[in-house]
């Protein structure tokens, strides 16, 4: 739990996506993005809060007319995420939002238009220190390219992205990120290996159109896993036809378990079985999300017998083991109390609390020192 991940990622250059650094030996940063109408600000503005409470790095936001783009500049002045506006065919729209703040430009260079469009674009980016990023997916390559290939390939999504790059490319403009989003697992995992080697640019990692939350979840697991195994990937957006907010609770999660980023509580627990001294599961249920507004790393062990529960507990911050007539607690791999079925939620929750108010005391002392 708390040695380093061995993986060794993939050398990239940096950008900075307002005030988050994409790239380089920056965390690997969770996004995603707005489901609302963007002609809504209140709503618009809302669902974004919700996102930044629930750890959000960035947030996409849809920018399909100019009304959305005046629209864009009021959400902008609310809210303190970097936003990135999604942008296709109107340049137009790309320089009204370079004008109201926008933190990034997703676009795709070869769909603006003519040479001196894209150059409108990316003088704009350019002057107000925005990146770009090249959204390519499966599901809309150009017509030629399909006529190539017959079928969207691995080879296509790269030749697509390298098309827009080489736009970028002849504006000696280097501040983009790229992604090539396939809703096929083997597909995405095989484009994004392929452009890995071919550019230094940050990689935007996602499984497009991946599914609802249980089956677009594992999907997007396995295709993301293989690749942050692989070391590729410096942004993620986990894609779910779900609550927004699940995208960034399963982001987190994939990363935690690759131990790639901590950030909030990283529960270890049992599946229950007739040997458990309490409810496992009810009170699993109940923790997480009773302490979904830490964000500061823990561990915490879960385990419902005395079997693998002193185990898991000794390598946890806190760790909780089933036993008869109470359950022993274990704070920093150490006996230290019993605590009862009768409260045992609440008991541990108070626990748990105090122990993320202690490390980040020790934090804030250890910043004072400095």
């Amino acid at each position: 739990m708390h040695a380093p991940s061995p993986i060794v990622r993939r050398k990239s250059r940096q950008i900075h996506v307002g005030k988050v650094p994409v790239g380089g030996d920056a965390p690997i940063s969770v996004q995603s993005m707005t489901n609302t109408d963007t002609l809504d600000v209140a709503a618009t503005v809302a669902q974004i809060r919700r996102l930044e409470e629930a750890g959000a790095d960035i947030v996409r936001v849809s920018v399909p007319d100019m009304d959305a783009a005046e629209a864009f500049g009021k959400i902008k002045r609310e809210v303190e995420v970097p936003l990135v506006a999604d942008i296709h065919f109107d340049y137009k729209i790309a320089l009204r939002v370079a004008e109201l703040g926008v933190d990034c430009l997703r676009i795709n260079p070869g769909n603006i238009g003519r040479e001196d469009r894209v150059r409108a674009v990316v003088s704009a980016a350019r002057d107000n220190g925005i990146p770009i990023r090249i959204g390519v997916n499966a599901g809309s390559l150009e017509k030629d390219l399909q006529k190539k290939y017959g079928e969207p390939t691995p080879d296509a999504l790269v030749e697509s992205a390298m098309r827009h790059i080489d736009h970028l490319d002849r504006l000696d403009f280097q501040e983009y990120k790229v992604s090539v989003k396939a809703s096929d697992v083997f597909m995405a995992v095989a484009a994004y290996r392929k452009l890995a080697g071919l550019i230094e640019q940050p990689l935007h990692l996602g499984i497009t159109e991946a599914g609802g939350l249980r089956s677009g979840t594992v999907k997007s697991s396995i295709g993301l896993g293989l690749l942050l195994m692989d070391g590729i990937g410096d942004t993620i957006r986990v894609s779910l036809a779900a609550d927004p907010v699940e995208e960034i609770k399963v982001g987190f999660d994939m990363l935690k378990s690759l131990r790639l980023r901590a950030k909030g509580i990283n529960f270890i627990a049992c599946p229950s079985c007739s040997r458990q001294n309490f409810d496992v599961i009810g009170t699993m249920n109940a923790l997480e999300e009773r302490l979904e507004d830490i964000m500061t790393p823990l561990d915490v062990s879960v385990i419902g017998c005395v079997v693998n529960g002193p185990g898991e507990a000794k390598e946890s911050d806190i760790g909780l083991t089933g036993g008869s007539p109470a359950n022993l607690v274990y704070i920093d791999g150490k006996p230290a109390s019993k605590l009862r079925n009768d409260h045992l939620v609440d008991d541990l929750e108070r626990l748990i609390r105090d122990k993320v108010r202690e490390k980040e005391q020790a934090e804030k002392d250890m910043i004072a020192r400095g």
